[in-house]
C-alpha cells in the first residue's frame, strides 16, 4: 500500500513551520512506530532543518533530484539519506542558494512518485509554498498544513498563500490550518482566523518559546527532548486525530491538478505579494490582487463542480448554430441551478438577483469568454487590454481607464484563450507562446503567454463594431468632411492604388472598410488578412485568411503566398489588410500588372515615412533590388496615400491626403492634397482643427473627368 506525502509550508517566515515538520514526523513515529522521512524543501531558509534536528547529511534534495531515472529505494536512496538511531531518516536542503537554483524538478517529480512505495509517512517543509519545488511537491501531496501564528501580518500573507494553492485548484478539503504559538493571552482568536482565512482551524499548538527554545540548543526535535511538555502533547494529538478520522486515507482519494508549475511561473512569487485593493465589479467587490473574495471563491468552486459533471471540453462549446447554443447553455444552466441548490449559498446568494448574477457569470465562464462577455456587449468599448488576471484595462472614447472586472485565476484565462484560438485551427503554448485571433464576431484578439509574458497571460482584443461603420459615421464623428468622403469615392471608384498609413489604433482598417465599400458591386474582390475583419457589403467578395504553422512546424500559409494565390483568381480588386513584409513586393507588382484599384494598410507616421518603409519591406522580399528600382516600382504603383492619425484626445482622423506624383530623380516625388489644421483645444481639452485644400489639383482628376466623373475644381482651392 503506498505511503503520504504531507507538505507543510509557513505564512510568513520564523512562523514555526520548519520545527512544527520536524516534530510532527517525530510524533508519528513516536506514536506508531513506522519510521517516517523528513524532506528540507525549504530553498530559501537553506538548512533550517539541519540545526533542529541536529544532523549534518552531505547530500542533499538537488542532488536527488538529479539521480538517473530508475527505481527507488533504500539502496539508491542510501548516499542521499541519513537515518539517524533515533528512528527517522532525513534529506537535507542544499546550504547554497546557488545550489538551490539547481534543482531538477522533473526529477523531483520522479523522486515524490516513487517515495511513497519506501516510506508510508513523509513530511517535506516547503518553506513559503511559493516556489516551484513547493508546487510539484502539492501535485503528489496528500495533505498541505499551512502553518500560521496569531499575528495580524502573517495572517495576512496566510490568505495569500492559500488563495495561491486554490488557484491552482487544489482541493480545499486537502488543505489544513495549523495555528502556531497560541496562548490564551492573544488578541486574536482562532475564531477570528477562521472568519479571516475563511478556513476551519485543524489544530492550535500552545506557545511555548522556553521549551522550544531549549530543543533547538540541543538540535534535538522537542517531542524527543521535551517529550511530557504540553506542546509536546498538542503534537501527539494532531498525529492521533488524523488517524482516528482516517484523513490522510479520505484525503487520497481526491483527485489533484497536474502540471501546476507551468500554471504558476508565469506568474511567480510576485502574485502572493500584490497588495489586496478592491477592483468591484461583484456584489462584494472583487479582489485585483492575489487574494480571492467568498464570491470568486464560491464561483470557483461551482465551476470546479461543473467540470466534474460535464465534460465541457468534448462538447461543441463553439458552433455558429444558434440552436444547438441554446441547447448547450440550457443544459449547463440547469446542472448549475442543481450544484447551486448543494451549495450553502444563504450567506452569499441572498437575493434572487445574486443568484442570477452568478448563474450568468458561471455560464459565462463554462461557454463564453468569462468577465470579458459583459466588456463585449457594451458597445461604448472599443478595446480591451487584459495586461494580467487582476487587472484588465478598456478604452472607451479613445481613453484607456481600469475595468472593475477581473479573471478569478490565470487557469480560467487559459480556458479563455483556447476557446478563442481552437475553432480557427490555431494554438498558443510554450512553443507557440503568441498567435493571432479572431471572434466570432470579428473583433481582433492578440494572445501572449507564459514564459514571454512576464505576468501571466496577456489578452489584446480590438473590437469590431456590431453595425458596419460606413463613409457618413466617419463624417458624423469629424474623421472626414462630406467633401473629402465624395473625393475619396471617386478615387476609389477610378481605381488608384490607395495606401491608407497610421499608427496601431489609429483606425486604418475602419478606413480600409469604409473604401473597399465604394467598390462597384459589378466587380470582383479578394481580401487577403491575417485575421479576417474586413466586413465588404458587396456579394462578389473571396475572403482568404493566412494559417499559422501546425503542431510540427509545417503548413504556414503567409500573406505572400495568399497575393500570389489571389492572382490567379481572375480579382478585379485585391484587398489586403496589412503589409508587414516581403508581401509588399507582390502587392506591387499586382498593382503594376493590370490590377488597378487595389488597397493596402501600412504602419507608419506620415506619407514620407510610408514611402521609406514600403520600400524597406520590398527589400524584405530578398530579391537584391537596388534603392532607386524599388523607388521607381513604389512611384508608378500608388497613386494615393491616406495618412489616419489618433491625436492627443483619442480622435482618430484624416489628417493628410497625399499624391504620388512620381519620380524627381532618385526621390519619389509626393504632393498633399488635403490636410488636416489644428487650431486650439476647447473647454474638454477637445482638439479643434479643419480640413484645408492645399490648392493643388492631383493629375489623376483629369483621367476621372475623361471617365465621366464629375469632380469640382473648387474642392481643391485653398482657404
Amino acid at each position: 500500500m503506498a505511503g503520504h506525502i504531507i507538505a507543510v509550508v509557513g505564512g510568513k517566515g520564523g512562523v514555526g513551520k520548519s520545527v512544527f515538520a520536524a516534530n510532527l514526523a517525530i510524533s508519528h513515529l513516536l506514536e506508531f512506530k513506522q519510521r517516517p522521512l523528513i524532506v528540507d524543501l525549504d530553498l530559501a531558509s537553506l538548512g533550517d532543518q539541519n540545526i533542529i534536528l541536529g544532523q549534518n547529511p552531505q547530500k542533499n534534495i538537488v542532488d536527488v533530484s538529479k539521480m538517473p531515472p530508475g527505481p527507488v529505494d533504500p539502496k539508491t536512496l542510501a548516499p542521499f539519506m541519513v537515518n539517524t538511531a533515533a528512528g527517522y531518516s532525513y534529506i537535507g536542503a542544499p546550504r547554497d542558494a546557488i545550489v538551490a537554483r539547481d534543482i531538477d524538478l522533473d526529477g523531483l517529480g520522479r523522486f515524490l512518485k516513487a517515495i511513497t512505495q519506501v516510506f508510508n509517512y513523509v513530511v517535506i517543509d516547503c518553506g513559503n509554498g511559493t516556489e516551484a519545488a513547493a508546487f510539484k511537491t502539492f501535485e503528489f501531496a496528500t495533505l498541505i498544513f499551512v502553518v500560521t501564528s496569531p499575528d495580524l501580518i502573517v495572517i495576512n500573507q496566510t490568505r495569500r498563500i492559500l488563495t495561491k494553492i486554490q488557484e491552482l485548484l487544489f482541493p480545499p478539503e486537502m488543505v489544513q490550518v495549523i495555528i502556531n504559538r497560541y496562548s490564551q493571552n492573544n488578541f486574536v482568536n482562532p475564531q477570528m482566523i477562521q472568519k479571516n482565512l475563511g478556513r476551519p482551524i485543524y489544530a492550535a499548538l500552545p506557545d511555548d518559546v522556553g521549551t522550544c527554545e531549549g530543543s533547538l540548543a540541543k538540535s534535538t526535535p522537542l517531542c524527543i527532548s521535551a517529550a511530557g511538555t504540553p506542546i509536546a502533547r498538542a503534537y501527539h494529538d494532531i498525529v492521533r486525530k488524523m488517524q482516528q478520522s482516517n484523513l490522510l486515507e479520505t484525503l487520497g482519494r481526491l483527485k489533484k491538478p497536474t502540471g501546476v508549475v507551468a500554471k504558476a511561473q508565469g506568474v511567480g512569487q510576485e502574485s502572493v505579494a500584490l497588495s489586496n485593493k478592491d477592483g468591484g465589479g461583484s456584489p462584494f467587490g472583487r479582489s485585483s490582487a492575489a487574494q480571492l473574495d467568498p464570491w470568486t471563491a464560491m464561483k470557483l468552486r461551482i465551476h470546479k463542480a461543473l467540470v466534474d459533471q460535464m465534460d465541457l471540453k468534448k462538447m461543441n462549446t463553439d458552433t455558429s448554430d444558434s440552436k444547438q447554443r441554446a441547447v448547450l447553455r440550457e443544459r449547463t444552466q440547469k446542472a448549475v441551478l442543481d450544484i447551486l441548490g448543494k451549495e450553502d449559498t444563504n450567506a452569499l446568494l441572498s437575493s434572487r438577483e445574486l443568484k442570477a448574477q452568478m448563474l450568468k457569470e458561471v455560464l459565462d465562464e463554462a461557454l463564453g469568454l468569462g468577465p470579458l462577455e459583459d466588456l463585449l456587449a457594451d458597445d461604448s468599448v472599443t478595446e480591451i487590454m487584459v495586461n494580467a488576471r487582476d487587472q484588465i484595462y478598456i478604452e472607451k472614447g479613445g481613453k484607456p481607464q481600469m475595468s472593475k472586472v477581473n479573471f478569478s485565476s490565470e487557469s480560467q484565462m487559459m480556458n479563455v484563450i483556447e476557446r478563442i484560438v481552437t475553432p480557427l485551427g490555431r494554438r498558443v503554448d510554450e512553443k507557440v507562446p503568441y498567435v493571432d485571433a479572431r471572434l466570432q464576431d470579428g473583433s481582433r484578439v492578440h494572445v501572449i503567454i507564459p514564459p514571454l509574458a512576464l505576468r501571466g497571460p496577456t489578452i489584446t482584443i480590438r473590437k469590431f463594431p456590431k453595425k458596419r461603420i460606413e463613409y457618413k459615421d466617419l463624417i458624423q464623428f469629424g474623421s472626414i468632411t462630406e467633401e473629402i468622403a465624395d473625393f475619396l469615392r471617386c478615387c476609389v471608384e477610378a481605381k488608384l492604388n490607395i495606401v491608407v498609413s497610421g499608427g496601431t489604433g489609429s483606425g486604418k482598417t475602419t478606413l480600409l472598410n469604409v473604401l473597399s465599400n465604394f467598390i462597384p458591386s459589378t466587380e470582383r474582390i479578394i481580401t487577403v488578412e491575417d485575421s479576417a475583419e474586413l466586413q465588404l457589403g458587396q456579394e462578389h467578395v473571396v475572403r482568404l485568411e493566412t494559417r499559422p504553422k501546425n503542431i510540427e512546424g509545417e503548413g504556414e500559409v503567409s500573406i505572400r503566398d495568399l497575393i500570389k494565390c489571389c492572382l490567379r483568381m481572375r480579382p478585379d480588386r485585391i484587398v489586403v489588410g496589412e503589409c508587414r513584409g516581403g508581401e509588399a513586393l507582390d502587392m506591387l507588382s499586382a498593382m503594376n500588372t493590370g490590377h488597378s484599384g487595389s488597397l493596402t494598410t501600412l504602419h507608419s507616421n506620415n506619407p514620407r515615412e510610408c514611402l521609406a518603409r514600403l520600400e524597406t519591406l520590398v527589400m524584405m522580399a530578398g530579391l537584391g533590388l537596388s534603392p532607386k528600382a524599388i523607388r521607381e516600382n513604389i512611384a508608378s504603383a500608388v497613386g494615393l496615400i491616406i495618412q489616419q492619425s489618433r491625436l492627443g484626445d483619442g480622435a482618430r482622423k484624416v489628417t493628410y491626403i497625399t499624391e504620388v506624383v512620381g519620380m524627381q530623380g532618385e526621390v519619389v516625388s509626393l504632393q498633399d492634397i488635403f490636410v488636416f489644421k489644428q487650431e486650439g483645444l476647447d473647454k474638454k481639452r477637445k482638439i479643434i482643427g479643419r480640413f484645408v485644400p492645399t490648392g493643388f489639383i492631383p493629375k489623376f482628376v483629369e483621367e476621372m473627368e475623361a471617365k465621366g466623373m464629375k469632380i469640382s475644381r473648387g474642392l481643391f482651392a485653398s482657404k
